[in-house]
């Protein structure tokens, strides 16, 4: 038997509908900030994802889906940021004028050992904002991000916050870290000791068990921030109080990508074990021009649509399932089957879920399957019925039932179907 790639999950029937839900609430919040969708492909150039995420990463280093096609290396992309900051550059998206507000819904893929709510085929909310260096933008994002997943009932993430820093402020604490990192380096990982003279920063982000003991006491990043740095991450925290976005500063997140700078935020539950991230993002004000673009600085966020759906789950927060029919129509007998067909379809034109039993069963087993897709309201139409232009409708609530002229039937329907919803 052919089966699913190890990694990678169907969404059935059963979930689609609370996909389709989050993502309605996600699109709906985005538009009412002012973002407009970008949709990318699933595939880009590979030094595409290793120029704008970084070579010393995990993501580059360990986990894409890189394949080769008539010499070109193509990845299947592992985050969303890197081909909309790709397509903001080739589309000249710049000239339109700033800034310009983004946000997509993205499957994404990841080549690394799964766990709970990690996957390594997933998806991914996300917005971007470019052409702001201002920490009004920052603040946006974040307040962004907190007002979806408390319009999704999670009302107990923590939003935890830190500086990373700019090109200045980071040289000069780049070299404190590898003063102390210098005495431990032979009993770091290899990866890490390729980060070391690149990227140091990279190793405080190590998941190695070994490495994350290593790096204990190892200097901060804030002890280092310039004062641009410095008064930027103050008014972030000035703007979260404005807005009354609880957070908690913690120096210890660095974000798995090398594009960020200055603002990292984290926004983590415990609903899973131990803390996980929900959502992520930061700054990144170099990396438009580094894509070959003009200079224009970026932020943004990336947000995991499995690991959501499993705090919601863990919360006890129920979200509708799939779509349930608001009427079956029941035609039986030849007759009554053509005006069955041709309410249907009447009823569909004024907003109803109408389904019909296209296996000409009994009615008998047409009320099993009308019950077992929940559908509110069975209509049946006999020849006894269409002789006297009506039908009998039926709640499936309570089996209460009662006959209705044909004439009538839409406004009863909607009339019921009011009150329910």
């Amino acid at each position: 038997m052919i089966s699913i790639p190890k990694g990678m999950k169907d969404i059935l029937p059963s979930d689609s509908g609370k996909w389709q839900y989050i993502e309605n609430k996600f699109m709906a919040i985005a538009a009412k900030y002012g973002f407009s969708e970008l949709r990318t492909p699933m595939v880009e150039h590979t030094e595409l994802f290793a120029r704008g995420i970084g070579d010393t990463t995990d993501v580059v280093q360990k986990e894409m889906y890189s394949f080769v096609i008539s010499d070109r290396s193509l990845t299947l992309k592992p985050e969303g940021t890197a081909g909309v900051v790709r397509s903001f550059i080739e589309n000249k998206l710049y000239a339109a004028g700033l800034p310009a507000k983004y946000y997509y819904i993205t499957p994404c893929y990841r080549y690394e050992k799964m766990q709970k709510g990690r996957q390594r085929e997933f998806h991914q909310f996300g917005i971007e904002i470019f052409g702001s260096d201002n920490m009004l933008a920052d603040a946006e994002v974040i307040l962004l991000a907190y007002d979806f997943l408390t319009s999704v009932g999670i009302d107990d993430v923590k939003l935890k916050i830190n500086s990373i820093g700019c090109r200045n402020c980071r040289s000069t604490y780049r070299k404190a870290l590898q003063d102390f990192l210098r005495p431990v380096y032979d009993q770091l990982c290899d990866t890490c000791k390729s980060r070391f003279e690149k990227n140091p920063m990279r190793i405080l982000d190590c998941k190695d068990p070994d490495c994350k003991k290593l790096v204990q006491g190892a200097p901060v990043m804030l002890d280092y921030l310039d004062d641009d740095c410095r008064n930027a991450f103050e008014r972030l925290k000035e703007l979260l109080d404005v807005y009354g976005i609880p957070y908690e500063v913690d120096p210890g997140i660095v974000r798995g990508l090398d594009y960020y700078t200055k603002t990292a935020f984290e926004f983590v539950s415990d609903k899973l074990g131990s803390q996980s991230t929900v959502c992520g993002g930061g700054r990144y004000d170099h990396l438009v021009e580094e894509l070959g673009g003009p200079d224009t600085p970026g932020v943004g966020f990336g947000l995991g649509i499995e690991r959501l759906l499993l705090i919601l789950e863990a919360s006890g927060i129920e979200l509708p399932g799939s779509n349930i029919p608001d009427v079956l129509v029941c035609g039986l007998g030849d007759r009554a089957q053509k005006a069955s067909l041709k309410l249907a379809a009447e009823l569909r034109e004024s907003g109803m879920s109408v389904i019909t039993d296209v296996m000409e069963r009994s009615l008998k087993a047409q009320m099993k399957y009308a019950d077992r897709l929940g559908a509110r309201f069975v209509v049946v139409i006999g020849e006894d019925e269409l002789s006297k232009g009506s039908a009998v409708l039926r709640s499936m609530a309570d089996s209460s039932q009662e006959d209705v002229k044909l004439e009538d039937l839409k406004d009863k329907l909607t009339e019921l179907l009011s009150e329910i919803r």
